[in-house]
């Protein structure tokens, strides 16, 4: 009787075991669940970050790349205009030249005013009348501006002429103020020095022949001996034109002719005239 009661609580106990497990199973399975759905969807995230920067660094280097293409096609291009118009030497626009030539006087020196009444002697009683005529040496500086006339005419150059002349009207002439006196005769070399400034348009940019015009510029005339008041310096006008021409490598021949007209003459001395001369020039 024992061992069936015995039997019998056994059986009890493990009906009741298998209760509980049956019981208790479906929770833990489900936590189970829950726990690797938590482990996939932490896993998709971390291979969704690492693939958000595999994207981003995809994309950097193909901006990077696109940027560099850029830069290698703007070089190709300039690299191609350069070809195309390759570099040239500055053009030699400015100009230095040595001149000379005949220059004539509208009047010999002392003769403007006549002789003094009753002396016999002209009224520039410094210097005897001298020839009308003239020998000039110089030399000038031509400095170019534009080669447009600020924007009025194609091929047409406007500069800037600054020159110097020296020109030997008589050579050695009696001096009138040694005779007048009574003391022995003194020769005397009669001369002048020009200083112009005068604006230059030159026609036919890019040619080697070139004609030029100067439409008014200004001269200083300086005399020697000085006049009857000691006057030595008075201002003029020039106007001229001439030619250019290009001969080798900037080496330029050119001819002119100018005429010089004083505002006044200078206490009885005439420096009006006009001179024709030649010029060889450098371009720098």
């Amino acid at each position: 009787m024992k061992l069936k009661k015995t039997q019998i609580a056994l059986g009890l106990a493990t009906a009741t075991l298998s209760m509980a497990g049956a019981l208790v199973s479906p929770q833990a399975v489900a936590d189970a669940k829950v726990e690797a759905l938590e482990a996939q969807v932490n896993q998709m995230s971390e291979m969704l970050q690492q693939m958000q920067s595999e994207l981003s660094r995809v994309r950097d280097a193909a901006s990077r790349s696109a940027a560099d293409t850029a830069k290698v096609q703007e070089l190709d291009e300039w690299a191609a205009s350069v070809k195309a118009n390759p570099a040239s030497a500055a053009e030699k626009d400015h100009l230095f030249a040595v001149r000379g030539g005949w220059q004539r006087f509208n009047e010999t020196r002392g003769s403007v005013g006549g002789p003094i009444p009753g002396t016999g002697i002209n009224e520039d009683v410094l210097t005897s009348p001298t020839d009308e005529d003239a020998f000039y040496i110089g030399g000038a500086i031509d400095f170019n501006m534009n080669n447009n006339l600020f924007g009025l005419m194609d091929d047409t150059s406007f500069g800037i002429e600054l020159g110097v002349e020296y020109a030997e009207i008589g050579d050695r002439k009696v001096n009138g103020l040694g005779t007048a006196l009574g003391v022995p005769l003194q020769n005397v070399t009669v001369n002048m020095l020009r200083i112009s400034a005068a604006p230059k348009i030159k026609f036919m940019h890019g040619s080697k022949f070139r004609p030029w015009l100067i439409p008014a510029g200004l001269d200083i005339n300086i005399i020697s001996p000085p006049s009857d008041a000691i006057t030595v310096l008075n201002t003029g006008m020039q106007f001229g034109g001439g030619v250019d021409y290009d001969l080798f490598r900037g080496i330029v021949l050119g001819a002119d002719v100018r005429y010089h007209e004083s505002f006044d003459n200078i206490d009885g001395v005439e420096t009006d005239g006009f001179s024709l001369g030649g010029s060889v020039g450098f371009k720098f």
